[in-house]
């Protein structure tokens, strides 16, 4: 297990995450869910124990804002209020101790450092963008 730093745009919040080695990269995802909320062709992130993140600065001041997935149960987006970037998202499908880890707001995820581990939701991934690992056309089997 590997702990990495991540901050916000501003630094009004930054947080340790530890990773596991199989989690010590991107998992991009497609879906056009996470086309609206990045304006991006795609997001990356990492699935991990809701217990994996600390966050050290700023946990007080998140704001939350809640949409309902696939499964049509509710997603729990928490980001800073100042700059408004997506620090975790809680997906209630997945069950309470699992959360999504903006893993492009890491120090090495910013650096480089981390690379892409796989690609979800490439049914969406727009047709110009060429595919940078083992791709799924929505969620990994079971």
């Amino acid at each position: 297990m590997t702990s990495y730093n991540g901050k916000c745009h501003c630094g009004a919040t930054e947080w340790i995450a530890k990773l596991e080695k199989d989690q010590q990269g991107h998992i991009l995802c497609h879906c056009d869910t996470c086309k609206y909320l990045s304006g991006a062709t795609f997001t990356l992130n990492q699935i991990i124990p809701k217990s994996a993140l600390k966050i050290t600065k700023g946990e007080d001041k998140l704001n939350k804002y809640t949409y309902y997935g696939e499964s049509g149960k509710p997603v729990y987006c928490y980001f800073c209020p100042t700059c408004t970037s997506h620090v975790y998202h809680h997906q209630m499908v997945m069950g309470n101790d699992t959360i999504i880890l903006r893993t492009g707001l890491l120090t090495e995820g910013i650096n480089g450092t981390l690379k892409p581990a796989a690609e979800i939701f490439g049914k969406a991934r727009l047709p110009w963008e060429k595919e940078v690992a083992q791709t799924f056309e929505t969620l990994p089997p079971s």
